[in-house]
C-alpha cells in the first residue's frame, strides 16, 4: 500500500439525500452493470458483461478489442441505445438483428449509486469524474482556464472552483502551472490536469482510462500515488483501466476482460490463489493467452 501524501484533500462527500443512495452506501456498491451487451454491426463487444464495483480500487485489465473503451463509453453515457449503429440492450429490448440473443429473463442495466444510467445520466454525471484516453483540454487555454471552464459546467463558482484547484493542483505537483497554456505541457502535466479537471466537482466515483500510457516514470508515479491516497482518504470508487501491470496491487479489485466476457472478477491475491498462479502477469496471460502486457 502507498504511503498518504502529506496534503490537504477535498472535504467529505455531500450528504445522502435519497433511501437509494443510502443503500448503496452501506453496501459500498457505486456501479452495478448487469446483463449488458453491446454490439458494433454483427461484432459484438460486450457479451453479458456483469459488474458490481465497490468503492476503492477496480483496475480493468485486457488486451486491445477486449471491450473496455466500449464499457466507460456506456458507463459515461456516449453510447446508447440510441445510436441505432452501436447497438446496446437494455431491458427486454434488443436493437440488433440477432433476435435470439435476447433473454425475457434478464433486465440488461447500469446503475451509479444506485440511479439507472438510462433515465438519470444527467443526475450521475455530478457524481462521476472521467479521463478518458485521448485528451480533451483545449490546448490553447491556460490550465487554469480549462479548470474553471469545467467548473462552470457543473455550476461551481471561479471562488470555490479556485480553492478546489488549489488543493488538487499541490497533490498533483502542478500548483505553479495555472498560468501555463496546456500546449505548453508536456504529456505528464497535461494528464495531471485532466485528473485535476476531473476531481473538482467532487465526484464519489472516478473513471481513469489508461491514464498512465505514455506518461514518464515520474509523471506515472505520481498519479498513482495521488489518485490511490485520495481513494483512500475519500472512499471514492475508483475504474482504472491499464495495460500496465505493475499498476495493480495485491489488494485491488481486479476485472479481466477478454473477448467481451469478464474472465476474472475479485481481489487480486484471491485471484492468484484461485487459479493457482504466482502474480498478476501470470494470472492475466492465463485468463487471455495474451503477452499484450508490461
Amino acid at each position: 500500500m502507498n504511503k498518504p501524501l502529506d496534503v490537504k484533500l477535498n472535504p467529505a462527500r455531500q450528504k445522502i439525500s435519497n433511501k437509494s443512495e443510502l443503500s448503496h452506501k452501506i453496501t459500498n456498491t457505486s456501479i452495478e452493470v448487469r446483463n449488458l451487451s453491446y454490439r458494433y454491426g454483427k461484432k459484438r463487444a460486450l457479451d453479458c458483461v456483469n459488474l458490481s464495483l465497490l468503492r476503492g480500487i477496480n483496475i480493468l485489465l485486457g488486451p486491445n478489442g477486449a471491450g473496455k473503451s466500449t464499457l466507460f463509453s456506456l458507463l459515461t453515457g456516449l453510447k446508447s441505445a440510441s445510436l441505432k449503429k452501436n447497438i446496446v440492450k437494455w431491458g427486454t429490448e434488443d436493437t440488433s438483428a440477432d433476435k435470439s440473443a435476447a433473454t425475457p429473463q434478464s433486465k440488461n442495466e447500469i446503475k451509479v449509486c444506485g440511479l439507472s444510467l438510462q433515465s438519470a445520466r444527467t443526475n450521475i454525471m455530478r457524481s462521476m469524474g472521467v479521463v478518458f484516453q485521448q485528451s480533451t483540454l483545449d490546448l490553447d487555454l491556460t490550465v487554469q482556464q480549462n479548470l474553471l471552464y469545467h467548473a462552470s459546467l457543473h455550476g461551481i463558482s471561479s471562488a470555490n472552483a479556485l480553492s478546489s484547484i488549489s488543493d488538487i493542483l499541490l497533490g498533483l505537483s502542478l500548483n505553479d502551472k495555472l498560468d501555463v497554456k496546456v500546449r505548453s505541457l508536456n504529456g505528464g502535466h497535461r494528464r495531471r490536469v485532466e485528473i485535476a479537471r476531473a476531481l473538482l466537482h467532487q465526484p464519489s466515483v472516478l473513471l481513469l482510462d489508461e491514464p498512465t500510457v505514455g506518461l514518464d516514470i515520474e509523471s506515472r508515479a505520481l498519479i498513482i500515488k495521488y489518485v490511490r491516497t485520495l481513494t483512500e482518504r475519500e472512499g471514492l470508487c475508483v475504474l482504472w483501466a491499464t495495460h500496465l501491470l505493475d499498476e495493480v496491487s495485491a489488494e485491488d479489485r481486479l476485472i479481466v476482460l477478454h473477448g467481451g466476457h469478464v474472465k476474472a472478477h475479485g481481489v487480486t491475491q484471491d485471484l492468484c490463489a484461485q487459479y493457482q498462479v504466482d502474480d498478476v502477469p501470470q494470472l492475466y496471460r492465463k485468463l487471455t493467452a495474451s503477452m499484450e502486457v508490461l
